[in-house]
């Protein structure tokens, strides 16, 4: 296993956290967690307030006349979706982790 090493500034920050009675890894794992789920919603939240699926079912593209705006949004959320796809994985693999370790 490797050894990081935290600058003391970051480690005290750490140990100041909501995050009492836990170790530095698991403080470290929740924060992840919590990136993780931020960055996930970001991807899941559009200017127009739908899922993709939504937005594809409304046809909004074409409701909008096309414009570079709603397209642009629309290869944004076809970007979007394997930005989902792939931290739902992580955070998967997080808990799996989380579970391991306290189990």
């Amino acid at each position: 296993m490797s050894e990081i090493i935290l600058e003391e500034r970051t480690r005290q920050l750490l140990d100041e956290s909501l995050l009492d009675g836990k170790d530095v890894d698991a403080k470290i794992r929740v924060l992840i967690e919590a990136e993780y789920l931020r960055r996930l919603q970001q991807y899941q939240t559009q200017k127009h307030g739908l899922s993709f699926d939504e937005f594809v079912a409304q046809r909004v593209v074409a409701q909008r006349g096309y414009t570079w705006d709603v397209e642009q949004d629309a290869m944004d959320w076809e970007t979007a979706i394997g930005g989902i796809a792939t931290l739902e994985r992580k955070l998967q693999q997080l808990r799996e982790a989380d579970a391991v370790h306290e189990g």
